[in-house]
């Protein structure tokens, strides 16, 4: 079966020091898998944002980056606190098949 990963928000703006929340959900029959957040600032290349194990019930953190993973329903949300000019980009959610070797 193949992954589909979708994000509903094609635009947002906001405010230096605001709070945001972008949503990602995706459809799979794996059990083991990762999700990601990428961003890609204006003219730049793709930046690994955060990155999330499925096994784990922890919700990844990497500074002002948060993710809220919900794997029964197939969500996965990323938080940015704090918003900063810098954190202006492009974001995309991943979806990658874990193998085993």
């Amino acid at each position: 079966m193949a992954q589909t990963v979708t994000q509903s928000q094609p635009e947002m703006s906001v405010q230096e020091a605001e709070t945001v929340t972008l949503s990602c959900t995706y459809d799979t029959s794996e059990s083991n898998y990762y999700l990601f957040w990428y961003k890609q600032p204006p003219s730049r290349q793709m930046i690994l944002v955060i990155r999330q194990e499925a096994y784990k019930q922890q919700n990844a953190t990497e500074n002002r980056f948060s993710v809220n993973f919900q794997k029964a329903a197939k969500s996965f949300s990323l938080k940015i606190s704090d918003s900063q000019l810098g954190d202006t980009a492009m974001y995309f959610c991943a979806f990658m098949k874990h193998t085993m070797r």
